[in-house]
């Protein structure tokens, strides 16, 4: 059974329960297995010997949501090739795709979390009364220690995009 937490997040002014543990700065990033759009599996280890920012949001359809991932899309255009920028939502795979494409998001790569909350669970992002993942921002160096961590402390307010800029930055 996983962890719950309480009193960390809130959404639209409602307390949320996260499962999961809360990850720090310093973890060692845990493993997760979510879909891409094209309906295969992803873990962290996709990832190997990349710097990861990796975005968190709810729902692509969503306002703040969809601003969050257009935001660390433009950034990425700045990014060396060593950086890959993760959204992670609950969204369907079917659903993100459309989203990107509509949006022409060519930089972030989404997955979706949908199938068993594996990320939301490892990272403690999962909130528990909606299904969905709350608002957080992770960077992990190439090593798989996280260097920053935003869990957002009202879901449907904005992450600090410069401070996790800056984060990546220093990432090796």
């Amino acid at each position: 059974m996983s962890q719950e937490r309480t009193g960390v997040v809130t959404f639209g002014g409602k307390p949320m329960t996260l499962i999961g543990s809360e990850i720090k700065v310093g973890d060692t990033a845990p493993n997760f297995e979510v879909q891409t759009t094209g309906l295969t599996s992803s873990t962290l280890k996709d990832y190997e010997g990349k710097v990861l920012l990796i975005s968190v949001v709810p729902s692509l359809d969503t306002g703040v949501c969809d601003a969050q991932t257009r935001r660390f899309n433009q950034e990425a255009t700045n990014f060396s090739d060593n950086i890959v920028v993760l959204t992670i939502s609950a969204d369907l795979p079917f659903a993100q795709k459309r989203w990107c494409g509509a949006a022409d998001i060519d930089r972030v790569i989404t997955l979706s979390d949908h199938l068993n909350m594996s990320f939301g669970d490892a990272w403690g992002t999962h909130m528990k009364e909606l299904r969905l993942e709350s608002r957080a921002v992770f960077v992990v160096d190439s090593n798989r220690k996280v260097t920053y961590v935003d869990y957002v402390p009202e879901v449907t307010q904005h992450p600090n995009y410069d401070a996790a800029i800056e984060a990546v930055k220093h990432a090796r």
